[in-house]
């Protein structure tokens, strides 16, 4: 409901500003002609470097006899492969995301001793103030759960003995607190949410100390804290998969440069779960969740690929769906020959579905993510390949583990708070100069005119 003291501006206002917003466009050549960089991207999409980092390499390109070629993609933390990391913890009938968030913090695999210990520490935090939930999360509800997650960690400095503090320890301490903290405040927010909203019931579980993050989420979320061994472990490698890819992607590029002028570290995650927020970023598994129902809507026969190869293409004519031209879940702005977490994620999907009763959908999302490629290969001018990325199944996932849809993007912050805080932590260390990128001026110089000299 609307405030009784907003007014609408006035017609002849809102026209002078789409005049405004024409004047503010600025020619594509002009980027070219100066060299600048658009969104710190060359001309062939690759990112421009802008720092150096020891916590993650994301590689997708190998050099052969000089020339550049495309190879599966690689991804690693600490600069041990995603792949050795899951086989490791599964190998030994673990869950996984809280030694890889003791990875990315503190540079190398715990001992028993140290995973015991930095367990103890996550799982002892693992609670929010005194009234918190009833004075902060349930006085105002709001669909958008990352807008509740940014505002719940916002105020959460003003529970902070020291907030300002950014001395190493003291931040090392916050981050641990906001790893253990971000799942409740996301579940809270979600659940306040479905009851003054939705008229749902309210029910709200208080944390198991035993329990891993992921057994957490579930536990907090379903009334009667139920789940299964194999929900958990599928929850706990998307965590762990999610944890980190990269100092380039847009939020943690966010949280370098907030970081970098000496804030707290509340205002920092808070500006990084901005980015995140957005569609071109954390949002993607949503729009690959909703397009997959609407081709099974669609499409008459999903055993019959030529008909769902059909629908495929008129995605990319801006014919079904949201018109928007794209596959969802299909393509990654460094990937080209394969994502390695969509690689792995997929090995266990396959499983998850069979215990579901979902292989029917399982088999559909197989057979989009063969035809894909080869139809936008076909429909367009590609200068890389493309392939399916974790977006493309994760939504699937979090659907099949009965998750809301609100809190799909809130789990990837779940996630990447680990390597949030890693880079927060890298940046304090190394920078010492705030990060202010140029931007060069295609204005024209123009006088100062007196108010009635101004006639339009």
């Amino acid at each position: 409901m609307q405030d009784a003291t907003w007014q609408a501006p006035p017609a002849a206002l809102i026209e002078n500003w789409a005049r405004v917003c024409a004047s503010q466009a600025i020619d594509p050549a002009l980027y070219a002609e100066y060299k600048v960089n658009r969104g710190l991207r060359d001309i062939n999409g690759n990112g421009v470097l802008t720092g150096l980092s020891r916590i993650s390499q994301v590689s997708a390109k190998q050099i052969v006899d000089g020339v550049e070629k495309p190879m599966r993609g690689r991804l690693f933390y600490r600069g041990i492969s995603i792949e050795d990391i899951v086989d490791g913890f599964i190998a030994e009938d673990r869950f996984g995301f809280e030694e890889t968030a003791y990875l990315l913090l503190f540079g190398h695999l715990p001992d028993e001793r140290e995973l015991g210990e930095f367990t103890g520490v996550l799982r002892a935090c693992c609670s929010l103030p005194p009234s918190f939930v009833r004075d902060v999360i349930m006085k105002a509800p709001a669909s958008d759960m990352m807008n509740t997650l940014a505002r719940s960690v916002l105020m959460l400095y003003y529970y902070d003995p020291a907030p300002d503090d950014v001395s190493l320890p003291n931040i090392l301490r916050q981050c641990i607190q906001l790893i253990a903290q971000f799942p409740l405040l996301a579940v809270y927010g979600y659940q306040a949410y479905s009851h003054y909203e939705k008229d749902e019931s309210l029910i709200i579980h208080q944390p198991a100390p035993e329990l891993s993050p992921a057994g957490n989420i579930l536990s907090l979320l379903r009334p009667d804290k139920q789940y299964t061994d194999m929900e958990a472990r599928i929850l706990d490698l998307a965590l762990v998969l999610h944890a980190e890819h990269g100092g380039g992607n847009n939020s943690t590029f966010t949280v370098h440069v907030v970081s970098s002028s000496d804030t707290d570290t509340y205002s920092v995650m808070a500006a990084a779960l901005g980015s995140l927020k957005g569609p071109k970023h954390g949002g993607a598994n949503i729009r690959v969740t909703k397009m997959m129902k609407d081709l099974m809507q669609t499409v008459g026969d999903w055993r019959d690929e030529g008909q769902v190869a059909d629908y495929l293409r008129r995605l990319l004519r801006r014919e079904a769906f949201d018109r928007a031209g794209l596959i969802y879940g299909i393509g990654h702005a460094v990937y080209s020959l394969s994502d390695p977490r969509a690689v792995i994620f997929d090995r266990f999907v396959q499983k998850l579905s069979a215990d579901k009763g979902r292989e029917d959908e399982y088999r559909l999302y197989q057979a989009v993510a063969r035809l894909a490629p080869e139809i936008i290969a076909s429909e367009r001018k590609m200068y890389k390949g493309v392939s399916p990325n974790i977006d493309f199944y994760s939504g699937f996932v979090y659907d099949m583990l009965n998750l809301p849809m609100e809190l799909f993007t809130p789990i990837f912050a779940i996630s990447r708070i680990a390597g949030w805080s890693a880079h927060r932590i890298e940046e304090l260390v190394n920078a010492s100069k705030i990060i202010r990128p140029a931007y060069k001026s295609v204005a024209e110089i123009q006088p100062y005119l007196p108010l009635r000299e101004r006639a339009r």
